[in-house]
């Protein structure tokens, strides 16, 4: 399993990268100030970082328990991805909809907008961590794994 060092360094980086790829193009697609997408980015981005260790902490006790590791199956990431975006969807609406000053239903639609860019995105960028940062473990087990 995953230190606490390296859970700060996963979450602090997948925000940061995020960030810096979200603001431009939520600017440009919502056609609002980089300013506003900026604060609700942020915004987003620390309570995000916070669902992110809780999320992750949990979710890999759950596969320890269920699987007896924490290695992930391509299946398993999917759901790993849009379980963390529901849950975190449901934390910021209200937040982007009283920032925005726009209807629940305009804040949805943003909101779903972001969880599908985030939700590629943290697939790619998990599968990534994975491989650049390996745990002990995985070196032997192989089988259901993904490879390479």
């Amino acid at each position: 399993m995953r230190t606490a060092t390296d859970r700060i360094r996963h979450a602090v980086s997948f925000e940061l990268i995020g960030l810096a790829l979200l603001v431009p193009i939520g600017s440009w697609v919502f056609s609002m100030p980089a300013s506003d997408i900026g604060v609700v980015g942020v915004v987003s981005a620390t309570l995000a970082t916070g669902w992110n260790y809780v999320y992750n902490l949990g979710f890999d006790h759950m596969l320890v328990r269920s699987t007896g590791t924490t290695l992930k199956t391509w299946p398993m990431r999917v759901v790993h991805a849009v379980a963390f975006e529901l849950g975190l969807l449901v934390i910021l609406l209200p937040f982007v909809a009283w920032y925005l000053g726009i209807g629940l239903r305009e804040a949805f639609v943003m909101d779903i907008a972001f969880a599908i860019f985030y939700m590629v995105y943290a697939f790619v960028f998990n599968w990534t961590y994975d491989r650049l940062f390996p745990l002990p473990e995985w070196q032997t087990e192989k089988a259901g794994a993904i490879s390479g």
